[in-house]
């Protein structure tokens, strides 16, 4: 029930438009084109944020958390964005 459309920058969810910042939509739009694949926090530093910055793992935890608070049914209990332990992120959909 997510949608993401990039020609308009927008995502919707369940046909409810979904307030993301661009950082979010560049965040999900990684993710999307590169869905089933697994992405390591060094790949999501090198695709979404930019050079001359250096965010924490942290940052990129809240990152995470916030995009999951908006796309997921539970944000507790994902099933689009997942956790790989030890290894980064996948997302399914």
């Amino acid at each position: 029930d997510v949608e993401v459309d990039f020609a308009r920058a927008e995502v919707r969810r369940a046909g409810a438009a979904v307030d993301m910042t661009p950082l979010e939509f560049k965040l999900l739009a990684t993710f999307v084109r590169r869905r089933g694949r697994v992405l390591t926090r060094e790949r999501l530093l090198d695709e979404v944020w930019r050079p001359d910055s250096s965010p924490t793992d942290r940052v990129i935890n809240n990152h995470i958390m916030n995009l999951r608070r908006k796309i997921e049914p539970d944000a507790g209990n994902p099933r689009y964005l997942i956790s790989v332990r030890g290894m980064g992120y996948r997302f399914e959909g």
